[in-house]
């Protein structure tokens, strides 16, 4: 299985299946001299973790993360930083759900639609994991989420922060956060933080919550949007053609599993403007440029602007319902019906967030890297 190492100079290799004895990520390109405990990493894997609340999978996870190799003494040393987080909740014992893995093991030969159980079959076959499908399965992102909050670390160093929330869920869309005015990145992270559906609109997040919780008592799931701001990455950062920074963050985006639509800015919302409504104006203001607005989300040419990074995630509903759906045995070839028993979160847009910021900030920190290292040779050129 290829695919599972992202980025250049600031590289992560991520290993581990849902159902098996651990997750693990490696960090290549990690500087030395950088604190770092667990308990840099441990928050954002908290804000992933399965059993937060009533919308999300009842899964028993503690997600605790244990740091094995290129720390020493409580900073890290310039070698590759190894992480672990051990699956606690595989064995088909739980009190409520005691045959979630055993009803996997039932079905391994059925494909869940809407999931990766079809094509890992035909990719490979028999041999394939069919705990929960496996590296397929949302459990994956765990790995992700600790080699981002590393990457957030360094990027905190540099004045850069991500943030994301829930923009929408469930057909409840949140009111607009004006970030540069009326309300602050603290304040966003605040409101969104006080609710388990994670958008910064409160009113809207309890309609959010309540759709989700709807749908899960009809054995349904719903999907979502969610926003990711970054503010502080300088003007410069990316490289033209194939390796724009906006490239990269879709790339990074996109393979989360449960991802189906990307856009930057204004979006798809300037496909009904005309060239002057769509269009960054530049000024002067004193010694840099701005912009008076920022439908382009702070990327010209996929090179930043010295803008916020503007970007918005469609996640899809969860595939795994309890609803009846028509599917096929992948064995036998035939038609037949599926109706799950395993768990599932009624919900995964909340879960999400955090995995929307660390894959943010793998790549800011990549592009950040490639981009000094080719300023310098620029400017003893110029």
């Amino acid at each position: 299985m290829l695919g599972n190492t992202f980025g250049r100079l600031f590289r992560v290799t991520t290993c581990g299946e849902a159902y098996g004895e651990a997750l693990q990520a490696i960090v290549d390109g990690v500087p030395p001299g950088l604190e770092l405990s667990e308990a840099d990493i441990q928050p954002d894997l908290d804000r992933r973790r399965p059993g937060q609340s009533e919308i999300t999978s009842p899964r028993g996870e503690t997600d605790q993360v244990k740091i094995v190799s290129g720390v020493l003494n409580g900073y890290t040393t310039g070698a590759p930083v190894g992480m672990i987080i051990y699956n606690v909740d595989v064995l088909p014992t739980d009190a409520v759900y005691p045959r979630h893995l055993a009803q996997y093991e039932a079905d391994k030969e059925l494909a869940i639609p809407g999931h990766a159980d079809y094509t890992y079959y035909v990719k490979y076959g028999r041999f394939r994991d069919w705990r929960g499908c496996g590296r397929a399965n949302g459990r994956e992102t765990a790995a992700r989420v600790a080699a981002g909050a590393l990457a957030k670390k360094l990027l905190a160093r540099e004045g850069v922060r991500v943030v994301a929330y829930t923009k929408a869920l469930g057909g409840v869309h949140a009111r607009e956060m004006d970030v540069d005015g009326k309300h602050s990145l603290d304040e966003i992270v605040d409101r969104a933080e006080s609710n388990v559906a994670r958008c910064p609109d409160l009113e809207a997040a309890e309609k959010m919550i309540q759709r989700a919780l709807e749908a899960g008592r009809q054995g349904d799931t719903v999907g979502g949007i969610v926003e990711a701001i970054v503010r502080g990455m300088p003007p410069g950062v990316g490289d033209p053609v194939f390796d724009k920074l906006s490239a990269s963050i879709a790339h990074a985006l996109m393979s989360i599993g449960s991802v189906k639509g990307i856009e930057f800015g204004a979006g798809f919302a300037l496909a009904d403007k005309m060239g002057s409504q769509g269009n960054d104006s530049p000024y002067v203001d004193g010694d840099r440029v701005r912009f008076r607005s920022n439908n382009a989300g702070g990327l010209l040419g996929g090179i930043t602007n010295g803008d916020d990074i503007v970007v918005r995630i469609i996640v899809k509903p969860t595939p795994l319902i309890s609803v009846e759906q028509h599917t096929v045995d992948m064995v036998e070839m035939e038609d037949v019906t599926l109706s799950s028993k395993a768990r599932h979160d009624p919900t995964i847009v909340p879960r999400v967030v955090p995995v929307v910021e660390a894959m943010m900030a793998i790549v800011l920190v990549d592009h950040l890297m490639m981009w000094r290292g080719y300023s310098a040779f620029v400017k003893e050129s110029i």
